[in-house]
């Protein structure tokens, strides 16, 4: 058991180094959210600095609301598209998926040993955008209501869901496809302009439940902003995050299985 362990330990910190030391895909990554971030906050400051009488500060609740957008609904689950992209198909972009395989290991356990590290990155990377987003919302609050630490909190919790869950979905499709620049065109695309629209369409009813973006958007605490919110029981949010969960990596497992060496 300590020796499975030890080779576990080592299996994943491997892939987190391999991750880590990506510098294009973490520079890319931190520059999906903190670009988007720091133009966002900057625009408010300058229009409530040229017109406080029309404009509300740049801080405060409903600016906080935008960041949970931002971060957990948009920017966010891009960044943590890039890693999960990087994390299930970097080595076969990069040539070296048979020396990965020829190491003697289950192909199983390299596969599972990718999403705690690519989770572990995209957390890191999404940290350092909340931790900046939280300091404008008091820094630039101007008198407003700001978020409880119980509010914090749980938008901590809720964060890390919503971008762990979309990098193990990207991880997995990586894996499946064997593409990380398909991989990244399509969810990227899902995600930013066909989920939306889908969540938008009060034409479908429930079966809107069966998206991610709506289950989020259910479970996002604090303000309400940005896409309408769609009411379900819990458990069916539980069911069908487990489900996002599930299908993607279990289909990227069995082809890394498969594949050819």
């Amino acid at each position: 058991m300590n020796l499975d362990l030890t080779v576990a330990r080592q299996m994943v910190g491997a892939d987190l180094l391999r991750l880590r030391t990506n510098r294009g895909t973490i520079a890319l990554a931190l520059a999906a959210l903190l670009v988007p971030l720091v133009i966002m906050t900057g625009y408010d400051v300058v229009r409530h600095a040229t017109d406080p009488a029309h404009y509300s500060p740049a801080g405060g609740m409903n600016n906080y609301g935008r960041l949970l957008d931002l971060l957990g609904v948009f920017m966010g689950p891009v960044a943590a598209i890039l890693i999960g992209a990087e994390a299930g198909a970097g080595d076969l972009a990069a040539g070296v998926f048979r020396d990965n395989v020829l190491t003697g290991r289950s192909r199983t356990a390299l596969f599972l040993s990718r999403i705690p590290a690519a989770v572990a990155v995209t957390l890191t990377v999404t940290a350092v955008a909340f931790a900046i987003g939280v300091a404008a919302t008091f820094a630039f609050a101007g008198g407003l209501a700001t978020p409880s630490l119980s509010v914090i909190v749980q938008s901590v919790a809720w964060i890390a869901l919503a971008n762990s869950v979309v990098c193990v979905i990207a991880l997995g499709l990586a894996s499946l496809t064997g593409s990380r620049t398909g991989t990244i065109t399509a969810l990227i695309g899902w995600e930013l302009v066909l989920s939306p629209l889908v969540v938008q369409a009060s034409s479908l009813g429930s079966l809107r439940r069966g998206l991610l973006d709506a289950v989020l958007l259910f479970l996002k605490p604090g303000p309400l902003t940005g896409p309408p919110t769609i009411p379900m029981p819990v458990a069916v949010a539980v069911v069908v995050t487990i489900a996002w969960l599930l299908v993607l990596p279990a289909l990227g497992a069995w082809r890394m299985r498969t594949r050819d060496a």
